[in-house]
């Protein structure tokens, strides 16, 4: 038996040892709480790609979040991306804090926004004493596919896209353990099996890919990252890939090349899709978009980042019909970070639209398929 063949049986089994447990977890909470009155049901999918990243995770304030949905809306967008974390939603083995995601994902349907949901963060139950929240030692797969399976369960009618983790080519997101893309493709396994048990109508994306060009002991090239998960036969346990593309100080037209970051390397992560015969799925860019912080290296002027933006979202309306939304990093901050990362935001943390917020308003329009 090839390496090949032993990974995919070690998903399986993965896999299969998750299903007992989630089958029956049969308490009345579970079976009743997704029903389509409670939580709104999904919308439609959206002729736009146009959507934003929200960053609800650590707001708290119900008010702030319906309000953030609110501008999601209004600008034009129909397309969130929002993180649920597992250690926020199970503090302990088996009780549950639904309270958070039922009024992000309720707003969101309330408003017509299609929510992608990313589903990481170990509870401190589920990992080693002091160590990350990102690190999931594979022994504890079988926990996270019980988890994203009960979420799955519950928001049936209200979630339709699941991304599993999040930038596993990297040390750091892997709990700084060495990244495998033998490990994630089970994970991926495992997390599939799960969601498809009890909605089988999930559209279940693979992990955004840090975009990098290492291939060291910290992270490795996105690319060949890829490449590895389909080689250990990871198009089976996906129906789209997510995927993260920052522009940098580069325009969206700038060409891709293996040698450098930009925005237009998802044509090399799709290059590797049609590779392997499986372009007939869609990708989900789920964090992209240009900073214009006064003293960041890697920033543009704010004129610049405003026509990047609106560029990008005409290229891939008009050039990339493989791209179903191109999610922007990032709506608005709960809090100031006091550094870069408030300069990539649309909105600053007193809800006051920025001008970008304005400009992609006023073209987001254009950006619709038939």
């Amino acid at each position: 038996m090839n390496r090949r063949d032993l990974l995919r049986r070690a998903a399986q089994t993965v896999a299969l040892s998750a299903a007992p447990t989630l089958l029956a977890a049969g308490d009345q909470e579970y079976v009743d709480a997704s029903s389509p009155s409670r939580f709104g049901l999904s919308p439609p999918t959206p002729q736009t790609i146009t959507g934003l990243h929200t960053r609800l995770t650590d707001e708290v304030e119900p008010w702030k979040i319906s309000q953030s949905l609110e501008l999601v809306r209004e600008m034009g967008a129909n397309w969130i991306v929002e993180l649920f974390p597992w250690a926020y939603i199970e503090p302990r083995p088996g009780e549950f804090d639904w309270a958070h995601p039922d009024q992000v994902i309720r707003d969101a349907n309330r408003q017509g926004l299609q929510v992608i949901a990313r589903l990481d963060l170990v509870p401190s139950w589920a990992r080693p004493r002091d160590s990350t929240p990102r690190l999931l030692l594979p022994e504890r797969f079988v926990d996270y596919a019980r988890f994203v399976g009960r979420f799955a369960a519950r928001y049936r009618y209200a979630v339709k896209y699941f991304v599993i983790w999040n930038e596993p080519n990297t040390s750091f997101e892997w709990g700084y353990r060495p990244v495998s893309a033998g490990e994630y493709v089970n994970l991926l396994a495992a997390a599939a099996s799960a969601i498809r048990q009890v909605h089988p109508d999930a559209k279940i994306l693979a992990a955004g890919l840090a975009p990098t060009l290492d291939h060291g002991e910290y992270a490795l090239d996105d690319v060949a990252f890829l490449r590895q998960m389909y080689e250990l036969g990871a198009a089976a346990y996906f129906d789209g890939l997510a995927a993260h593309s920052y522009g940098w100080k580069f325009p969206p037209n700038d060409p891709p090349r293996p040698d450098r970051l930009n925005f237009a390397r998802l044509e090399l992560l799709r290059g590797v899709m049609e590779q392997y015969a499986d372009s007939a799925k869609s990708m989900f860019v789920t964090e992209t978009g240009w900073n214009d912080s006064p003293r960041w290296t890697k920033s543009v002027h704010p004129g610049q980042r405003i026509l990047y933006t609106l560029q990008a979202f005409q290229q891939a309306t008009a050039e990339w019909p493989w791209v179903e939304a191109l999610c922007m990093w990032a709506l608005r901050l709960p809090a100031p970070s006091h550094d870069y990362n408030d300069y990539f935001t649309f909105v600053d943390v007193s809800f006051r639209p920025k001008k970008i917020y304005d400009e992609v308003k006023a073209r987001s329009g254009e950006w619709i398929r038939a």
